[in-house]
């Protein structure tokens, strides 16, 4: 062979070479990143016709909601025994009217409304752009609702208000007092005097969560307010810095950590609202705890464990003891304060109330009490006497969970709830309706769509509006009678039509063992819109561990469950599933890692992608990432020190990475009271990441905003000086100014999450710097 010969055939293998390389190292289009950002929520949502899975009850016979359609928005109004519909009012005279009060231009079918009240007498409380707006019956003017100032120039008169059962005042807070303004006129009583800085009355402060919102809860005849006096005065503090030119904003509040020997207490209180009386419970301050949240209430201005009698002669509340595990259910005389523990239940891990509200039902009518517990291994609700504080009976039984209350009649001694499990060749997770009554008989199921149901009612329990759907099936929305379940009418269907048309495909939903290899695990699966059965793609787990939910979103219709759809579309297949130790499952399924929060469903996790790479051949189980968000984000860093074997690629965002620097009450329900012996160890030692961080091989990203006033920054931080002093590579994104959420940076960081992936868990190269629509707020 000659010289030239063999000269030919090495640039002809070179050349070979060289594009084998190139065909290696292929690149993720900018189409493909147009066709990923179309499905993201804020493009797949307004797609969505018809879809109405929420209501506002106005009064016991009449509620509203929000439509949408391909025009643009109505807000209708539903006469509960007919199922009419009519508009609630004029969106065009009320965009004209908000036209004029804001002075910008607003169009009538985006109505740039965050929130709103339709009235009775059919006028409306806006607020919209950050501000309030008082509109007249006629919807034909809307005023912006009178802001004072003090003598030093600070505004007042705007606080948010909870309004009393009659609507004629609302209740706020000032100056860690409490106050009460009437409605009508914008008169304004000062009802405590000795509040102070760190021990106000009403006040919304639970560490991670700290707002202006009046926690308290109104006697029936609006004469009367349970609240309590908050003591932090030797609560710990946290402290963030601002990003700024020139000196930096400093933000410092009250936020206990466990362990800590002083946290924030409650004193309980009613107040007569006429004559201004404090009357002062006759106990000790009670921990700053509910039965189903970290924080003593867990939604907006409600405080869950207490509840006024009818006739406001008493109140009843739940005590819970600081580690979770004691719960005392006590009644109040409001006149003289006296109090009176008629019995109590001690839990062997952590006691849940409820799913995301308490269950417990104070029925002073039949002197009884209606008394939910896990105790059987499942959620279900139990009668105790009133007087004696003994147990009655067992109301509902069986392998399954009663999961909200949502009503109870003590004249027809029937109680209204919704429960999971309970029907055979149905998902345990789908929430359906029942009856039934005090004595556990005529157990009645409301709702027989094999489907996820969002149930809500009318005050007096005679009707209830029920959204129904699948993750690929529409909702359906409709009134119902409460007493049989019989449909009064269709209200909404919704048309999905629009969407299908820009390729949407939904989830698949699959089950896979869990890491006892027994128990089923629920997860849903998603997959690119072109996908070729014949490919390897590369695997990508969402993750959030719970204890308190867990990583799939939801089990009901939405065009978008966060960016898992919009991720599969680069190239990959995205999962999600729900581990041992998260909820709605039995007890023992929720204590699976107790004390153990390291865990973090990562066994199940792991056994989950192998179990799916085994079954799909086009699954590639060499690739596998994960990422997620706070307590996901404490999983992924997790996953990938202590798994580095299984996830090769892992993005950390916001995550508590230990939480002896995280809120005290979230902590202390699931890892216990902080124990520290005598050497220095502790039980909290195994769950720390910045513990593990020597054991990264593959590819890690963190990502905290320096604002974040839920999990502090500083927790990402005791991460990067321990792979710091590991030597380990990573990379790091640090938003500023940005908080737990990252705001306007949110779809930055979802860009660079992406590139993340495609970049080093499918070797490709992503286009540069791709812009993401721009995320609008809700309503325009």
């Amino acid at each position: 062979m000659s010289i030239t010969r063999n000269a030919a055939l090495s640039g002809a293998v070179l050349l070979g070479l060289i594009g084998a390389s190139a065909a290696s190292a292929q690149t993720v289009t900018t189409d493909d990143y147009r066709r990923a950002d179309s499905f993201l929520a804020n493009n797949t949502m307004p797609l969505v016709d018809h879809s109405v899975q929420r209501v506002t009850w106005i009064d016991d016979g009449h509620f509203w909601y929000r439509d949408h359609d391909k025009d643009g928005d109505q807000f209708m109004k539903v006469d509960a025994a007919t199922g009419e519909a009519t508009r609630a009012f004029d969106r065009d005279k009320v965009a004209a009217a908000l036209s004029a009060a804001t002075g910008k231009k607003v169009d009538a079918s985006k109505l740039p409304v965050t929130g709103f009240v339709v009235r009775p007498d059919d006028g409306l409380d806006i607020t919209s752009h950050g501000k309030r707006y008082v509109c007249d019956k006629a919807v034909g003017k809307c005023e912006l609702a009178a802001v004072k100032k003090d003598t030093n120039g600070k505004a007042y008169g705007d606080e948010p208000g909870l309004k009393s059962p009659d609507g004629k005042s609302e209740a706020f807070i000032r100056d860690w007092n409490l106050w009460v303004r009437d409605i009508a006129t914008g008169a304004e009583t000062q009802l405590t005097t000795d509040g102070v800085k760190d021990y106000g009355y009403a006040t919304d402060n639970a560490g991670w969560k700290h707002t202006d919102e009046a926690i308290l809860v109104w006697s029936p005849d609006s004469k009367k307010i349970a609240t309590f006096q908050q003591d932090q005065r030797k609560t710990g503090e946290m402290t963030l810095v601002g990003v700024n030119v020139g000196h930096p904003k400093v933000d410092t509040w009250k936020y206990p950590l466990p362990g800590d020997k002083d946290v924030t207490m409650i004193e309980r209180v009613v107040i007569d609202v006429p004559t201004k009386k404090v009357v002062r419970f006759k106990m000790p301050p009670d921990q700053h705890r509910s039965t189903i949240c970290d924080d003593v209430s867990c939604s907006p201005g409600v405080w869950d464990d207490v509840r006024w009698a009818d006739d406001g002669k008493s109140i009843a509340f739940v005590s819970t003891a600081r580690d979770h595990t004691h719960e005392w259910f006590r009644v109040a005389n409001p006149e003289t304060g006296d109090v009176r523990t008629v019995f109590d239940e001690k839990a062997k891990t952590y006691f849940e109330g409820g799913n995301d509200m308490a269950n417990w039902q104070y029925v002073p009518e039949t002197d009884q009490v209606i008394w939910f517990s896990e105790r059987s291994n499942w959620g279900h609700l139990y009668m105790y006497s009133l007087k004696t504080g003994k147990l009655e009976q067992q109301i509902t039984k069986g392998d399954w969970n009663v999961t909200q209350v949502l009503h109870i009649d003590p004249k027809t001694k029937t109680i209204w709830f919704r429960g999971v499990g309970r029907e055979k060749g149905v998902d345990p997770y789908y929430q359906q309706f029942y009856k039934v009554g005090f004595d556990g008989k005529g157990l009645t199921l409301l709702t027989p769509e094999n489907a996820d149901h969002s149930v809500s009612m009318s005050k007096d329990g005679t009707y209830f509006f029920d959204s129904y759907s699948t993750i690929d099936t529409p909702p359906v929305a409709v009134v119902r009678r409460s007493d049989t379940g019989t449909t009064v009418k269709e209200i909404a269907r919704a048309d999905i039509s629009r969407l299908k048309a820009k390729g949407w495909v939904p989830p698949t939903a699959f089950t896979v063992k869990a890491r006892d290899g027994k128990t089923d695990l629920y997860g849903q699966m998603f997959k690119p819109t072109n996908f070729d059965p014949s490919k390897k793609y590369p695997l990508v787990v969402y993750i959030y561990p719970g204890p308190q939910t867990g990583s799939v979103r939801t089990r009901s219709f939405i065009p978008s469950h966060g960016d898992n759809q919009a991720l599969a579309e680069l190239g990959f297949v995205v999962v999600a599933v729900d581990g041992m130790g998260t909820p709605w499952r039995s007890k023992a399924f929720h204590d699976a890692y107790f004390k153990n929060i390291g865990d973090n469903t990562l066994p199940d996790q792991v056994t989950a992608v192998k179990q799916l790479v085994q079954k799909y051949s086009w699954l590639d189980g060499d690739r596998v990432g994960i990422w997620g968000h706070s307590g996901g984000g404490n999983a992924t860093a997790t996953a990938m020190f202590r798994n580095a074997d299984v996830f090769k690629v892992g993005i950390s965002e916001s995550g508590n990475h230990d939480n002896r620097n995280y809120e005290d009450d979230w902590a202390e329900k699931w890892q216990g009271l902080l124990v520290t012996d005598k050497d220095g160890k502790s039980n909290y030692d195994d769950q720390a990441n910045q513990k593990w961080a020597s054991g990264l091989k593959g590819h890690l990203m963190l990502a905290h905003g320096t604002s974040d006033d839920n999990v502090p920054p500083y927790e990402t931080l005791l991460v990067v000086e321990a792979l710091i002093k590991a030597n380990k590579d990573f990379d790091l994104v640090m938003i500023p100014n940005a908080h737990h959420g990252y705001g306007a940076a949110t779809q930055y960081m979802t860009r660079r999450r992406w590139d993340y992936f495609v970049r080093y868990l499918k070797g490709e190269t992503p286009p540069k710097e791709f812009e993401l629509t721009p995320m609008t707020p809700p309503g325009g």
